[in-house]
């Protein structure tokens, strides 16, 4: 018997009602990849103001050096500015300084000391073009150079400065209230399932609030399940008895561990609303930046983090963004640099939709002694080829802007003489120029990549309550079960990046709200639980005409961890055609091969319905299942074909993925050779191309369905052939503008 639950009615009713109303899933015509759609998930009137200001600060840390006074800072911002840069990511005084002082000397060098840059202008209204005498009809570019609206925008910012002083002055912790939120808060507890005392005391509170009453909570919890309810004895009898009782909830059971991440991620989230109301009362046109000092390749439900319900928080305040040290985030990726960069930017951005993101916690230099991971080999080699391809993959995942720590170094301790633009004699290198060209550049197409947007072809499912699951079942001795959805989603991530396949990532929030027809093809790495909403969804996305592909572990739970129903009759059924009987393993008592490739991790038992086999096993049991249903059609591949792709040099892996995923999209530009990336705007479409090898290459843009004018080096200004070849430096990248 399937039991409703009516958990939070409000935001059941909220969901069913995204759900009646949302466009049609299919492709329009005017509009095939939903960008008005797009640009509608994170609308306010703060990310309206971005979008007409098209703000992209190209900002750093100046961190003073003992002895270094006003002159010698005035020359600092002197050089940031002929540089390119145009902001300070933030400041970090000596003891007989203080930011606000050093921010007024930046101010008065035509630095803005802030890492938001033009983004905390005061709206350009059409109040404020008549106040200023500046005629309706002049662009916005021509009106943001305009001396009367510089000088405006001058004073605006320095009455900002003059009252964050005031502030400071006034404080007892003699500072400015914090500006930017973390992603985690260790007020309640550690990662995981730890509880402090508090976090017990408001977690009861939690559970009172989400599901109202007791029964609702023995349904969630599974209390009527054989083998999970209390101690074996009963289900819970009242509010009192869950308060007494609920730590002996028996680890089997996964949704209870599900709820406690679930209620760190609430308390973080209302820590960082508050954080930002506080600001916007301060000054309403100041943004706040949110996301946080956590890497995304770590498990991010596990450690009660939830950067989605981050981004959403910063909808109506600011600007979402990443940490993107390769000393403390890429050691989960066996410290590759150049395709996890890409990846990591993408998903910050493709969790904020239609808002502002930016790199504003990204590193500057080399690093050798820093990092997380104790026992890890953190120390990496970096100049300016290897910065230009970090920061040209942050520019093609979306970000409008960086922040860049440092510009000057530590001086001393750890992370001294590590990090920065500058060397450790404080002379500038041939990053900060690299760097600083490519903020010359960010400037003068800032309004064509707020225009921009990614044109992907596949989808890659990512869901919060997937990795929940994952981290609920990721209890002691099986501490790498919360790894596995990252490692798939860096595997499909991986095969589509170096076949040059467009992707973006996608959420079920996002498909709720009617995104799906942006995409071909959806991916579902390593979704080992599935909301039941979604199969719903997604069996209107295929009779639409969209692809649908899910690799094992897939199916297995729903999100409260109960079996998944995947018999006949099934919407499993229907979508996928076929009946997933059992998940088995191959590898360990018994291998299994597909074709001539040995199979290490989950398979299964697999009974077609209407479905074809197009691959099976050496046992001849049927391994990938294609099934045609309305226009579309759904595959799926009875093998960890993303996790299988998670490290570098599997081509077998990524060709065995793409030859069942793709189906028959074939790529509209190909660059063999190199990585490439694509945004599109209305003017010109925006390549971004990275050579990951030790040696310089020539490559070749080729151009499936795309025709331009002219081509060039949007940093150097070169003129390059359409049809000639484009020369990329050792580990360096090249931002190609293709005007239309």
């Amino acid at each position: 018997m399937t039991i409703s639950l009516p958990i939070k009615p409000l935001r059941f009713a909220l969901c069913l009602w995204i759900l009646a109303t949302s466009p049609t899933w299919a492709q329009s015509p005017e509009d095939p990849f939903l960008h008005r759609r797009y640009d509608q998930l994170h609308d306010s009137p703060m990310q309206q103001k971005f979008r007409r200001l098209a703000p992209i600060p190209a900002g750093v840390v100046y961190v003073q050096k003992p002895g270094e006074g006003e002159p010698a800072m005035r020359e600092h911002f002197r050089t940031m500015k002929k540089l390119g840069f145009n902001a300070l990511k933030q400041i970090m005084p000596l003891p007989d300084w203080t930011v606000e002082r050093i921010a007024a000397v930046a101010l008065d060098e035509g630095i803005i000391p802030w890492w938001y840059g033009e983004g905390g202008y005061e709206d350009i209204t059409p109040e404020l073009r008549q106040k200023l005498g500046i005629a309706a009809s002049l662009p916005m570019p021509q009106v943001l150079q305009h001396p009367k609206m510089l000088a405006h925008q001058r004073e605006i910012l320095k009455k900002r400065n003059d009252r964050m002083m005031v502030f400071a002055d006034q404080s007892p912790a003699k500072r400015f209230m914090r500006t930017t939120s973390t992603a985690y808060d260790p007020e309640i507890g550690g990662r995981g399932t730890e509880l402090s005392l508090k976090g017990e005391i408001l977690f009861l509170d939690w559970l009172k609030s989400t599901y109202q009453t007791v029964e609702n909570l023995n349904q969630a919890w599974n209390q009527h399940h054989a083998g999970l309810f209390l101690r074996e004895e009963r289900p819970f009898r009242s509010w009192d008895d869950v308060a007494a009782n609920w730590q002996a909830t028996s680890g089997r059971e996964y949704r209870h561990l599900r709820d406690i991440f679930r209620f760190k991620v609430e308390h973080s989230l209302l820590r960082i609303r508050d954080s930002a109301q506080k600001i916007h009362q301060f000054d309403p046109q100041m943004p706040y930046r949110g996301g946080g000092e956590l890497g995304l390749f770590h498990p991010m439900a596990y450690m009660g983090v939830d950067m989605e319900g981050i981004a959403n928080e910063l909808t109506n305040y600011g600007s979402f963004y990443p940490s993107m040290h390769f000393s403390w985030h890429y050691d989960a990726v066996q410290q590759e640099v150049t395709r996890p960069s890409y990846m990591q930017a993408s998903l910050m951005n493709d969790l904020f939709k239609g808002g502002w993101t930016g790199g504003w916690e990204s590193t500057g230099g080399p690093q050798q002694l820093d990092g997380e991971q104790l026992g890890t080999n953190n120390s990496f080699y970096v100049d300016g080829n290897i910065l230009t391809q970090f920061y040209l993959s942050q520019v093609a995942a979306g970000f409008k802007g960086f922040g860049i720590w440092a510009w000057s170094v530590r001086t001393a301790g750890k992370e001294g003489g590590e990090y920065a633009l500058l060397d450790k004699h404080g002379k500038v290198t041939d990053r900060a120029v690299k760097i600083g060209a490519l903020g010359q550049a960010l400037q003068k197409y800032r309004f064509e990549l707020w225009q921009a947007h990614k044109e992907p072809a596949v989808g890659i499912l990512y869901d919060w309550e997937n990795e929940a699951v994952w981290g609920a079942m990721s209890v002691p001795g099986r501490e790498t079960f919360r790894m596995q959805p990252v490692e798939a989603r860096v595997g499909v991530s991986r095969a589509l990046i170096n076949a040059n396949v467009p992707f973006e990532y996608v959420t079920p929030t996002d498909l709720r709200k009617g995104l799906a027809g942006r995409y071909k093809i959806i991916y579902l790495p390593a979704f080992i639980a599935l909301q039941s909403d979604l199969l719903a969804i997604l069996e209107t996305y295929v009779q639409e005409g969209g692809r649908v592909v899910l690799d094992l572990p897939g199916a297995k739970y729903d999100a409260f961890a109960r079996l998944l129903d995947t018999d006949q009759g099934s919407a499993f059924a229907r979508i996928f055609g076929t009946t997933l009987d059992d998940h088995q393993f191959s590898g360990t008592n018994v291998q299994l091969y597909l074709d001539d490739y040995a199979l290490r991790g989950f398979v299964a038992d697999l009974t077609p319905t209407t479905g074809q086999t197009m691959a099976v096993y050496d046992t001849s049991k049927p391994a990938v299942v294609q099934n045609s249903l309305g226009k579309g059609s759904a595959v799926l591949l009875g093998f960890e074909a993303s996790r299988d792709c998670f490290r570098p040099g599997q081509p077998a892996n990524e060709q065995r993925l793409l030859r069942h995923t793709l189906g028959g999209y074939s790529p509209a530009f190909t660059c063999t050779g190199a990585i490439a990336y694509r945004l599109a705007s209305p003017t010109a479409d925006h390549y971004f191309l990275l050579n990951d090898s030790g040696s310089p290459k020539s490559v070749r843009l080729q151009f499936a369905r795309y025709r331009y004018q002219s081509m060039s080096d949007a940093i150097t200004g070169e003129k390059l052939d359409l049809n000639g070849t484009i020369a990329l430096e050792r580990h360096g990248g090249r931002w190609v503008r293709a005007e239309k």
